[in-house]
């Protein structure tokens, strides 16, 4: 009980020393249990949802999925099985679907209504199915051709209301429509575009024909079990057709959205494992300062008959008091941060409620189990140092005398840690294969950050004084005695650069990784491309046969490539076994447009009648030569025998792996009405006519939003763009780890200082002004962070240079290191450094000198 109340009496003593670990505790628990209520919420709203919009039994062509959006194809169940499952044992009415996600709607300015999220824009018949969703709350449902429906949350977000006209594009077609009506979704609708119209509309104008379905919906009689009735529905129609239960269908849909889901939550996880790593930091540097600072306490405690245990104890508890405050707080801020990521969510386009918010019992278990944990870990080391204090130490002054023997140990180790990790990587560089390769850098990494955290003190003693040499002698005596006190404690100076070092380790090589990843893009985009325009969709949505026309209608131009992915083909190699590729079917200009090189054979002649081409892993693979013939069958048409014209290299990134032939050569085998839609299109401007032939393909596709013209100029900066918004992202995400980590400079400080009021006294008695107190502190705060950048920096480095190395293997050949984001990084530590010092300074600058030399 003593031992209670004195951790107690001591954790309340020193609560404003305890905060800011505190704090780094909150944010690090905060963050997990807002991963978990976050994505938990968003799997109780589609499962709500998908619970809602299922029937009973659901049949739908087999084969159908996502991939017939990007063909442009939409796949279809004739109307003559309506009336066959209408006399289905079990069946209680039967509900036929005409929907298709393969469509662009546009408004009277030529903007698409879809969302911007990535969501899909669909389009579907208003039936008896859609009321379990939604519901009419504005005008009528559609009556004819010229009229749609849209969804409340699409007509709020597009400033839509009753009576304006919508362009529909769809595969068959496009039709204007006018809104009649505006439907509300009785739940979370995800952020879908959905537009209503008559079934007889959408079969014709979106199935492309008349009296056929998507899908059909059977509800069962009452008695009739789901999967008693999927048993009859399939002795009726057969295995031709895919025929699936409530819960399988749910299933099914949950299984799509939760992948993406789930690789969220494991990446929001993972940072949030950075920053709980971080923190240990914190709290280790807080704690063993904090015993430092009572080593007279303690062993007075020890001489009055305290035993090692006790005191060991006692840190402990102080520890778990910590743990416990800051993780209840945590657990709180997770709650509220799931919420602000819901509203965040929902401005980018992905409504969900908070109506739903989901906290399930075991997240804030999971958050206390973390925040504790690794809180009274964290503390052990000091605890444990705590206790062998020994009776004597009453009778020193305070601080406890670094033990050397520990510390040769521990630089031994952390040598060889950081060797072996070295060793690793270079390793990995030198691989021959990306995926052997990268079980060595991920090795590499763990060693390398490991062997740094371990031998920082050391390092600490020859960095600091490296810098100090360059920004703080210039500051004079005063920059010495920051210097001083920075190499005082390596121990302290080494763990608190180590905490800022691993979040600018990993902003380092990612950002070596992004600019080497869009330099070799660019450089091969230079090399393999000659056509001057490139003209794909960004949505998924399919080039439809309107679009292909319209380009080919623009000035300017001496040819446009087509280029489709033929998918499911079933190739006969040599030895008689067969493979299931997709094929690049392309015009014979697309070898012009895309200069891919050849090992062997010449690439226009696989464009040739009856030609194609393999690469060359697939050539090695299925001991595949040049003139051989292969047999291809077609998913949907007919088996054609083509002959191996050309083996490409696979030393590219653009298009690695492709087997080209020609599409004339494919319309030969698939009829034309299966013929998929263009994934992307290549042009090529008259020579001097660049800029006329840009504008004209601009004008003729600005009906089109879903698809993009981009010169080779606006197609670089978009990748670049891409990457840089992946990278922010990441950045956003590290920043918490780095806040963590800055919390520990200043925590360290202010220990710090407290730890040296005699000597911080002593100072200004013989001379030191108030300014130059503080100067001496922001220029310590200064030093240390910028230790920690520039062992971060340095070993994120390393890391980009060897992923860049596998990245190598796999095309992207550039190394490029991002210099600028380098060199502002290392600058902003050192602003980072001020930053932290002011408060810590503020309080050395203000201490009465008599109560400070007074002070034991």
């Amino acid at each position: 009980m003593t031992v209670l109340k004195t951790s107690l009496r001591n954790f309340l003593a020193h609560k404003g020393r305890m905060a800011l670990s505190a704090i780094a505790v909150l944010l690090s628990v905060a963050f997990v249990c807002g991963t978990l209520v976050f994505t938990d919420t968003t799997n109780a709203t589609f499962d709500k949802l998908f619970a809602s919009t299922a029937s009973d039994v659901t049949v739908s062509p087999k084969g159908a999925g996502d991939n017939d959006t990007r063909q442009g194809r939409v796949r279809t169940l004739p109307g003559s099985e309506l009336a066959q499952l209408k006399q289905v044992d079990g069946v209680k009415s039967v509900t036929g679907d005409a929907t298709s996600q393969s469509v662009t709607v546009v408004n009277r300015k030529g903007d698409s209504i879809g969302p911007s999220s990535g969501a899909p824009t669909i389009g579907t018949n208003w039936d008896t199915t859609e009321h379990r969703s939604v519901k009419l709350t504005s005008g009528h449902s559609p009556r004819g051709p010229t009229e749609v429906m849209v969804d409340a949350d699409t007509a709020d977000t597009k400033k839509l209301k009753l009576g304006d006209s919508l362009r529909i594009i769809a595969v068959p077609g496009e039709f204007r429509a006018k809104i009649v009506g505006i439907a509300t979704f009785q739940v979370t609708n995800p952020g879908a575009t959905i537009v209503y119209m008559d079934t007889d509309t959408a079969q014709r104008k979106l199935l492309g024909a008349p009296g056929v379905y998507s899908n059909y919906a059977l509800t069962a009689q009452p008695g009739v079990s789901n999967d008693q009735l999927k048993k009859s529905v399939v002795a009726e129609l057969g295995t031709g057709v895919k025929v699936q239960t409530k819960a399988e269908a749910s299933k099914e849909a949950e299984s799509d959205i939760g992948s993406f889901l789930d690789v969220m939550k494991y990446a929001m996880l993972g940072f949030a494992g950075i920053a709980v790593l971080v923190g240990i930091f914190l709290i280790v540097n807080t704690f063993s300062m904090l015993v430092a600072q009572r080593t007279r306490e303690i062993g007075l405690m020890r001489a009055i008959g305290s035993s090692r245990k006790q005191i060991n104890r006692s840190v402990l508890i102080e520890a778990l008091l910590l743990g416990v405050v800051g993780s209840i707080l945590g657990v709180l801020g997770g709650i509220g941060l799931a919420v602000g990521l819901i509203k965040i969510m929902g401005s980018a386009g992905l409504h969900l409620s908070t109506d739903q918010l989901t906290v399930k019992p075991a997240t804030p278990i999971v958050g206390l189990t973390i925040g504790i944990v690794v809180t009274v870990i964290a503390a052990y080391i000091p605890a444990r140092r705590a206790g062998k204090i020994s009776p004597m130490a009453a009778l020193r002054d305070a601080g406890t005398p670094a033990d050397t023997k520990a510390g040769w140990i521990r630089g031994a180790i952390g040598t060889l840690l950081t060797a072996g990790g070295a060793a690793a990587l270079v390793v990995a560089g030198n691989a021959d294969k990306a995926v052997d390769g990268s079980m060595f850098l991920g090795l590499g990494v763990v060693l390398t950050l490991v062997g740094f955290i371990v031998i920082g003190p050391l390092l600490a003693g020859l960095v600091v004084r490296a810098l100090a040499t360059v920004v703080l002698r210039i500051f004079g005596p005063v920059g010495r005695l920051a210097e001083r006190n920075a190499l005082r404690n390596p121990r302290r100076t080494g763990a608190t650069g180590a905490a800022l070092m691993i979040g600018l380790a990993l902003v380092a090589c990612l950002s070596v990784v992004g600019s080497s990843m869009v330099a070799s893009a660019t450089d091969e985009l230079d090399k393999s491309v000659g056509a001057d325009f490139i003209i794909q969709s960004d949505t998924g949505q399919p080039i439809t046969r309107q679009i292909e026309q319209a380009a080919h209608r623009a000035k300017g131009l001496t040819h446009i490539s087509d280029a489709k992915q033929i998918e499911g083909a079933k190739i006969t190699v040599p030895g008689g076994r067969t493979v299931t590729e997709d094929l690049s079917a392309a015009d014979p200009t697309y070898a012009d447009d895309l200069r891919t090189p050849v090992v062997s054979g010449d690439l226009a002649a696989a464009y040739g009648k009856d030609a194609m081409s393999v690469p060359e892993g697939f050539a090695k693979k299925h001991k595949v030569k040049q003139g051989d013939t292969l047999t291809v069958a077609f998913k949907e048409g007919r088996t054609a025998k083509l002959e191996v014209a050309a083996i490409t290299s696979d030393d590219v990134s653009l298009d690695k792996g492709a087997l080209y032939v020609n599409i004339a050569t494919v319309a030969h085998y698939v009829p034309a009405k299966l013929m998929p839609a263009d994934v992307m299109m290549l042009a090529q401007a008259k020579e001097g006519q660049e800029d006329a032939a840009y504008k004209s393909l601009k004008a003729e596709l600005h009906q089109y939003p879903s698809v993009k013209v981009r010169d080779q100029t606006d197609y670089k900066k978009e990748m670049k763009d891409q990457v840089g918004q992946l990278l922010n992202l990441v950045y956003g995400l590290l920043a918490l780890a780095i806040i963590v980590a800055i919390l520990g400079v200043v925590n360290t400080l202010a220990l710090s200082v407290v730890e040296r009021t005699r000597e911080i006294g002593l100072m200004r008695a013989i001379g030191l002004s108030r300014r130059q107190m503080r100067r001496m502190i922001r220029l310590e705060s200064v030093v240390i962070a910028l230790f920690g950048a520039l062992l971060g920096l340095g070993l994120g480095m390393g890391w980009g240079a060897t992923a860049q190395k596998l990245l190598a293997l796999e095309g992207l050949k550039t190394l490029e290191i991002p210099w600028p984001t380098i060199i502002t990084v290392f600058i902003g530590s050192a602003v980072v450094g001020l930053i932290a010092a002011l408060i810590p300074a503020f309080r050395a600058a203000r201490m009465n000198i008599l109560n400070a030399i007074a002070t034991d």
